[in-house]
């Protein structure tokens, strides 16, 4: 362990997510196809690794071809069923392009995993208009984009589907990415409401919200403000993208099959306890 209770290894290279322990069967997922936006890396590499591994094909979707590939072809190499789409999420018309290939190459979808989105670490009051868009338009309108287009071609086939959406831990403590804060909670609470409608259609939508994982995202963020993340919970020290991936498998797998419109937080009781920021403790506060 290193100083505050943080694993030394987060397992986020393809040969640590390749061995990691789960307390899932090998055939938990057998022959579902899952798709994942942002598969390529972090949390929803972690996630498209553990999937492959209980025997789904999972699809690995992001804007850039070659890391989709690089991260489906790791997985392959394993002996595990993957492959990768290009798709831009805020795009409407691409969004439907990637359903078009994937349902001729498969013929359907089990699990669509939300996990593609992006923010940086500044102020509130210093957005840009353009700043505060773009993170707007990927996090809230890419992620309804994905969700309506599943949900269009569960209820024309008439079979059931279920989604998870990666969000944030929006209910206190996350400082300095008061964008992405805005569009998460705008996921939560459009993933309850269309809960309730597309109940009838076999349909399940629910939420996981991480607390301080660490994956490669954390680069954004300054020396300081990673150095307290471990403190920002009473466990003391960060989770991981493993642990985030074993939550993801539970609410969009059977063992949640009397579950929808929930919002699982995964941040070792931060929620509670501490708090999280991104740009760094201002000094007026450290009194």
């Amino acid at each position: 362990m290193t100083d505050g209770g943080e694993p030394e290894s987060l397992g986020l290279d393809d040969a640590a997510l390749a061995e990691a322990k789960t307390v899932y069967a090998s055939d938990a997922l057998a022959d579902q196809v899952v798709l994942i936006s942002g598969g390529a890396g972090g949390i929803g590499r972690a996630t498209a690794w553990l999937c492959a591994r209980l025997g789904a094909h999972v699809v690995l979707a992001g804007r850039s071809a070659e890391k989709a590939e690089a991260a489906a072809a790791a997985i392959s190499a394993a002996g595990h069923k993957a492959s990768a789409a290009a798709v831009d999420i805020r795009e409407p018309e691409s969004v439907a392009s990637l359903f078009d290939r994937l349902y001729d190459d498969h013929g359907r979808l089990d699990i669509l995993v939300n996990s593609a989105g992006g923010q940086f670490p500044q102020p509130a009051i210093d957005f840009s208009i353009k700043g505060w868009n773009a993170v707007i338009n990927t996090n809230l309108n890419g992620t309804w984009h994905m969700m309506q287009a599943a949900a269009r071609r569960w209820r024309d086939a008439g079979a059931p589907g279920s989604i998870v959406n990666i969000v944030v831990v929006t209910t206190r403590g996350l400082h300095g990415v008061a964008h992405t804060v805005a569009a998460r909670s705008g996921v939560i609470g459009l993933s309850r409401a269309v809960a309730v409608e597309w109940a009838p259609l076999g349909i399940r939508i629910n939420c996981v919200a991480p607390g301080a994982i660490k994956t490669e995202g954390w680069k954004v963020y300054t020396p300081e403000a990673r150095a307290a993340y471990p403190r920002s919970n009473p466990m003391l020290r960060a989770g991981t993208a493993w642990e985030i991936a074993e939550s993801v498998v539970y609410l969009g797998g059977p063992a949640a099959k009397f579950v929808t419109g929930e919002l699982l937080t995964v941040d070792g009781g931060g929620q509670l306890w501490g708090e999280t920021w991104t740009t760094g403790k201002p000094d007026y506060f450290n009194v």
